[in-house]
């Protein structure tokens, strides 16, 4: 009886670590915030891709700002002309040693159509994630607050 309890208790533990560490990552699904509205403008959904790196997919727009289409027009690759619902953002990146941080992918703003170095670091216990942007030196950049979705 006793080891069956102690056993219990010692694998609770162990899964409360390893969801705990698991919420220090950009995996799962977040709201990016729009600036101009403040509320969330997408669900985007990070896994590790085959490479063992990073790729982000719009599941749902929540906002499609004036003017903007529901496609990526702008893009100067092979996603250009397609859903934005169902594409993919994030490609590459990897957590830098040490450090609760991810870094060396990019990031697309479909948008405009303009794709941006990245990174991801995980706050507020993982609630929330900044996303930086940038092109050439993160300190040329631009920070987002992303919100993780409970689900």
């Amino acid at each position: 009886m006793k080891k069956s309890v102690l056993s219990i208790v010692v694998l609770s533990g162990l899964l409360l670590c390893a969801q705990a560490n698991a919420q220090l990552s950009p995996l799962g699904v977040w709201n990016p915030i729009d600036e101009a509205s403040g509320k969330p403008a997408a669900e985007i959904a990070i896994k590790l891709n085959a490479a063992g790196t990073l790729s982000g997919v719009i599941q749902k727009n929540l906002i499609v700002p004036p003017g903007a289409s529901a496609t990526c027009d702008k893009c100067a690759d092979e996603r250009k002309g397609k859903p934005t619902q169902g594409l993919e953002v994030i490609r590459g990146g990897k957590k830098l040693e040490g450090k609760d941080v991810w870094e060396g992918g990019k990031i697309i703003d479909v948008n405009d159509g303009k794709e941006y170095s990245v990174r991801f670091t995980p706050i507020d216990g993982g609630k929330k994630m900044e996303v930086r942007g940038y092109i050439g030196s993160p300190m040329l950049g631009k920070t987002q607050t992303w919100v993780r979705v409970d689900k």
